[in-house]
């Protein structure tokens, strides 16, 4: 059995899977006559087509028990998904490298401070939001259009992964 524990969330580590979404240590320049700081282009949202859209939504989550096993994860081939947290409450993120298939051996856990988000990078590999308080809700912004774009990959049942928190 692959047991998988999260490490704190960084934008080196995280780099293969996409972005970090925080404004610790980043540069910012004023705004609105010197009131406001604006973190500018923090995440790039990527659309697959030429007809596609970029969307916001607002997803809320429910607790799931740990430990979990993983059964699945899924990916977006033809754009990026982002997910900010609206309440400031770390999360639990699930990747693997983009890919035909996921590896499990490759799969790396990470949890959230409360104040970062993440934006999956097209065609990497993640689990379903995963909450770590009963419910939880994401400003998520990600791609609308013409075909396919959530592929879903279920492990095989010898495949047995465990999400465990520390």
């Amino acid at each position: 059995m692959l047991i998988i524990r999260p490490e704190p969330l960084t934008a080196e580590a995280f780099k293969p899977f996409g972005d970090v979404i925080e404004t610790r240590d980043r540069d910012f320049f004023m705004i609105n006559n010197g009131s406001t700081q604006r973190f500018h282009r923090l995440a790039e949202v990527m659309l697959g087509q030429a007809g596609d859209r970029g969307i916001i939504s607002i997803f809320r989550a429910q607790h799931t028990p740990m430990p979990m096993p993983v059964k699945m994860l899924e990916r977006h081939p033809q754009g990026s998904q982002a997910f900010v947290p609206l309440k400031q409450n770390p999360f639990l993120v699930l990747v693997a490298p983009a890919g035909e298939t996921p590896d499990p051996a490759s799969i790396r856990a990470f949890i959230t401070d409360g104040t970062q988000g993440v934006n999956y990078h097209t065609g990497v590999w993640h689990h379903p939001v995963l909450t770590c308080v009963e419910e939880d809700d994401f400003l998520v912004v990600d791609r609308e259009g013409e075909g396919n774009n959530c592929d879903e990959y279920f492990f095989a049942d010898e495949t047995q992964i465990l999400l465990q928190t520390p």
